[in-house]
């Protein structure tokens, strides 16, 4: 624990010494959270770690061992199994959790929350426990929200092009190893009889990842639906989000040849008319929205918005009622670390006014 100064909340970082651990060190700096005593936590193969922090050396807890008093907020990006352990210890101590996993997004007293659409939902959180949405659905709702308000969003159609940064470290790893390996053996192979390059077998994304698109992320779910787990994703934190719970909805997730920001191409239909020039109108304002005319991964890597444009009239929707649109955000940006720490700054709005 290391004091930060006079006021404000305590606040502990699980997952700490993580890829997207770092970058939510990394916004608590910029955003200037008003944090009182700050702790850094994780496994015990990081424990022991020493992390600086605005010129403050914060070393790394073991988890297993620490001393959960005293906390206000954790902030866990530690994966599901150990969120699903952790959270209930970590409320049962005091302290408030925004998680970064899939564990409890789904729980009925759970919220499940983007800062710009639906913030009133942590004005009760029955377990002290609050849920991160997936990346994917994260850089989505900024968009949706002011056009269902505006519109009444009716059906959605997504497709995801998702970057390796979205599997990890061994997703970066595997993108990069295997590029190297194309590009050691030729550009005329590579273009010509690209099946002919000895790629490295793949380690974390299921095909080959470098120069290709893989349909496939997560695992299939055991509903008969063949969809994977990643792809009903997009549906449910939605429905949830909007407060649509009715809100029909298709995804189909891609795993792209792309380092870091992920792109969605989304269709969706509306209950009442919208022509692209009015969602250009309403969106201009949005919080988290920045219009382009060419979003891409590129542009949104290291950002904060959900960059959208390619604003059309959906053509395979009767009368003026479907928009296409693409965006493209930063997966571990705003889809992973900033919204976390966005809804801990809402929390200490809400229930720790006195401390500010």
């Amino acid at each position: 624990m290391v004091r930060i100064s006079d006021r404000g909340v305590n606040v502990a970082v699980l997952g700490a010494t993580g890829q997207v651990g770092m970058v939510m060190r990394r916004v608590l700096d910029e955003r200037n959270v008003p944090i009182h005593d700050l702790r850094f936590m994780a496994s015990a193969h990081s424990a022991g770690t020493t992390l600086t922090w605005r010129g403050h050396d914060i070393v790394v807890e073991d988890v297993e061992k620490a001393d959960l008093s005293g906390i206000d907020i954790a902030i866990f990006s530690a994966g599901g199994g150990t969120s699903k352990v952790w959270a209930p210890r970590f409320a049962e101590a005091g302290a408030y959790v925004v998680d970064n996993s899939s564990q409890w997004r789904m729980h009925d007293d759970v919220p499940l929350v983007v800062a710009e659409a639906n913030p009133d939902d942590l004005d009760d959180v029955p377990r002290r426990i609050i849920a991160n949405p997936n990346c994917t659905t994260m850089a989505c709702i900024p968009v949706l929200k002011p056009l269902d308000v505006a519109f009444g969003l009716k059906r959605l159609i997504v497709s995801s092009y998702q970057a390796v940064s979205g599997a990890g470290r061994a997703g970066v790893e595997q993108l990069m190893n295997e590029a190297k390996a194309a590009v050691d053996q030729g550009a005329d192979k590579l273009v010509f009889d690209g099946s002919a390059i000895d790629f490295p077998k793949p380690t974390k994304v299921v095909r080959t990842i470098a120069f290709n698109a893989v349909p496939f992320i997560g695992a299939i779910v055991d509903d008969g639906s063949e969809e994977t787990d990643e792809e009903q994703k997009m549906r449910n934190e939605s429905r949830k989000i909007l407060h649509l719970p009715n809100l029909k909805a298709s995804c189909t997730c891609v795993r792209v040849g792309v380092f870091t920001a992920h792109g969605m191409s989304v269709n969706a239909e509306f209950e009442r008319d919208v022509t692209p020039d009015m969602a250009r109108d309403l969106l201009r304002d949005a919080p988290g929205v920045q219009l382009c005319d060419i979003p891409n991964p590129q542009l949104a890597a290291g950002k904060d918005p959900s960059f959208v444009g390619r604003i059309r009239q959906d053509q395979a929707v009767d009368g003026h009622r479907g928009l296409a649109i693409f965006i493209a955000n930063d997966n571990l940006r705003k889809g992973a670390a900033l919204n976390a720490v966005e809804l801990a700054e809402i929390v200490i709005r809400k229930h720790f006014a006195d401390r500010l």
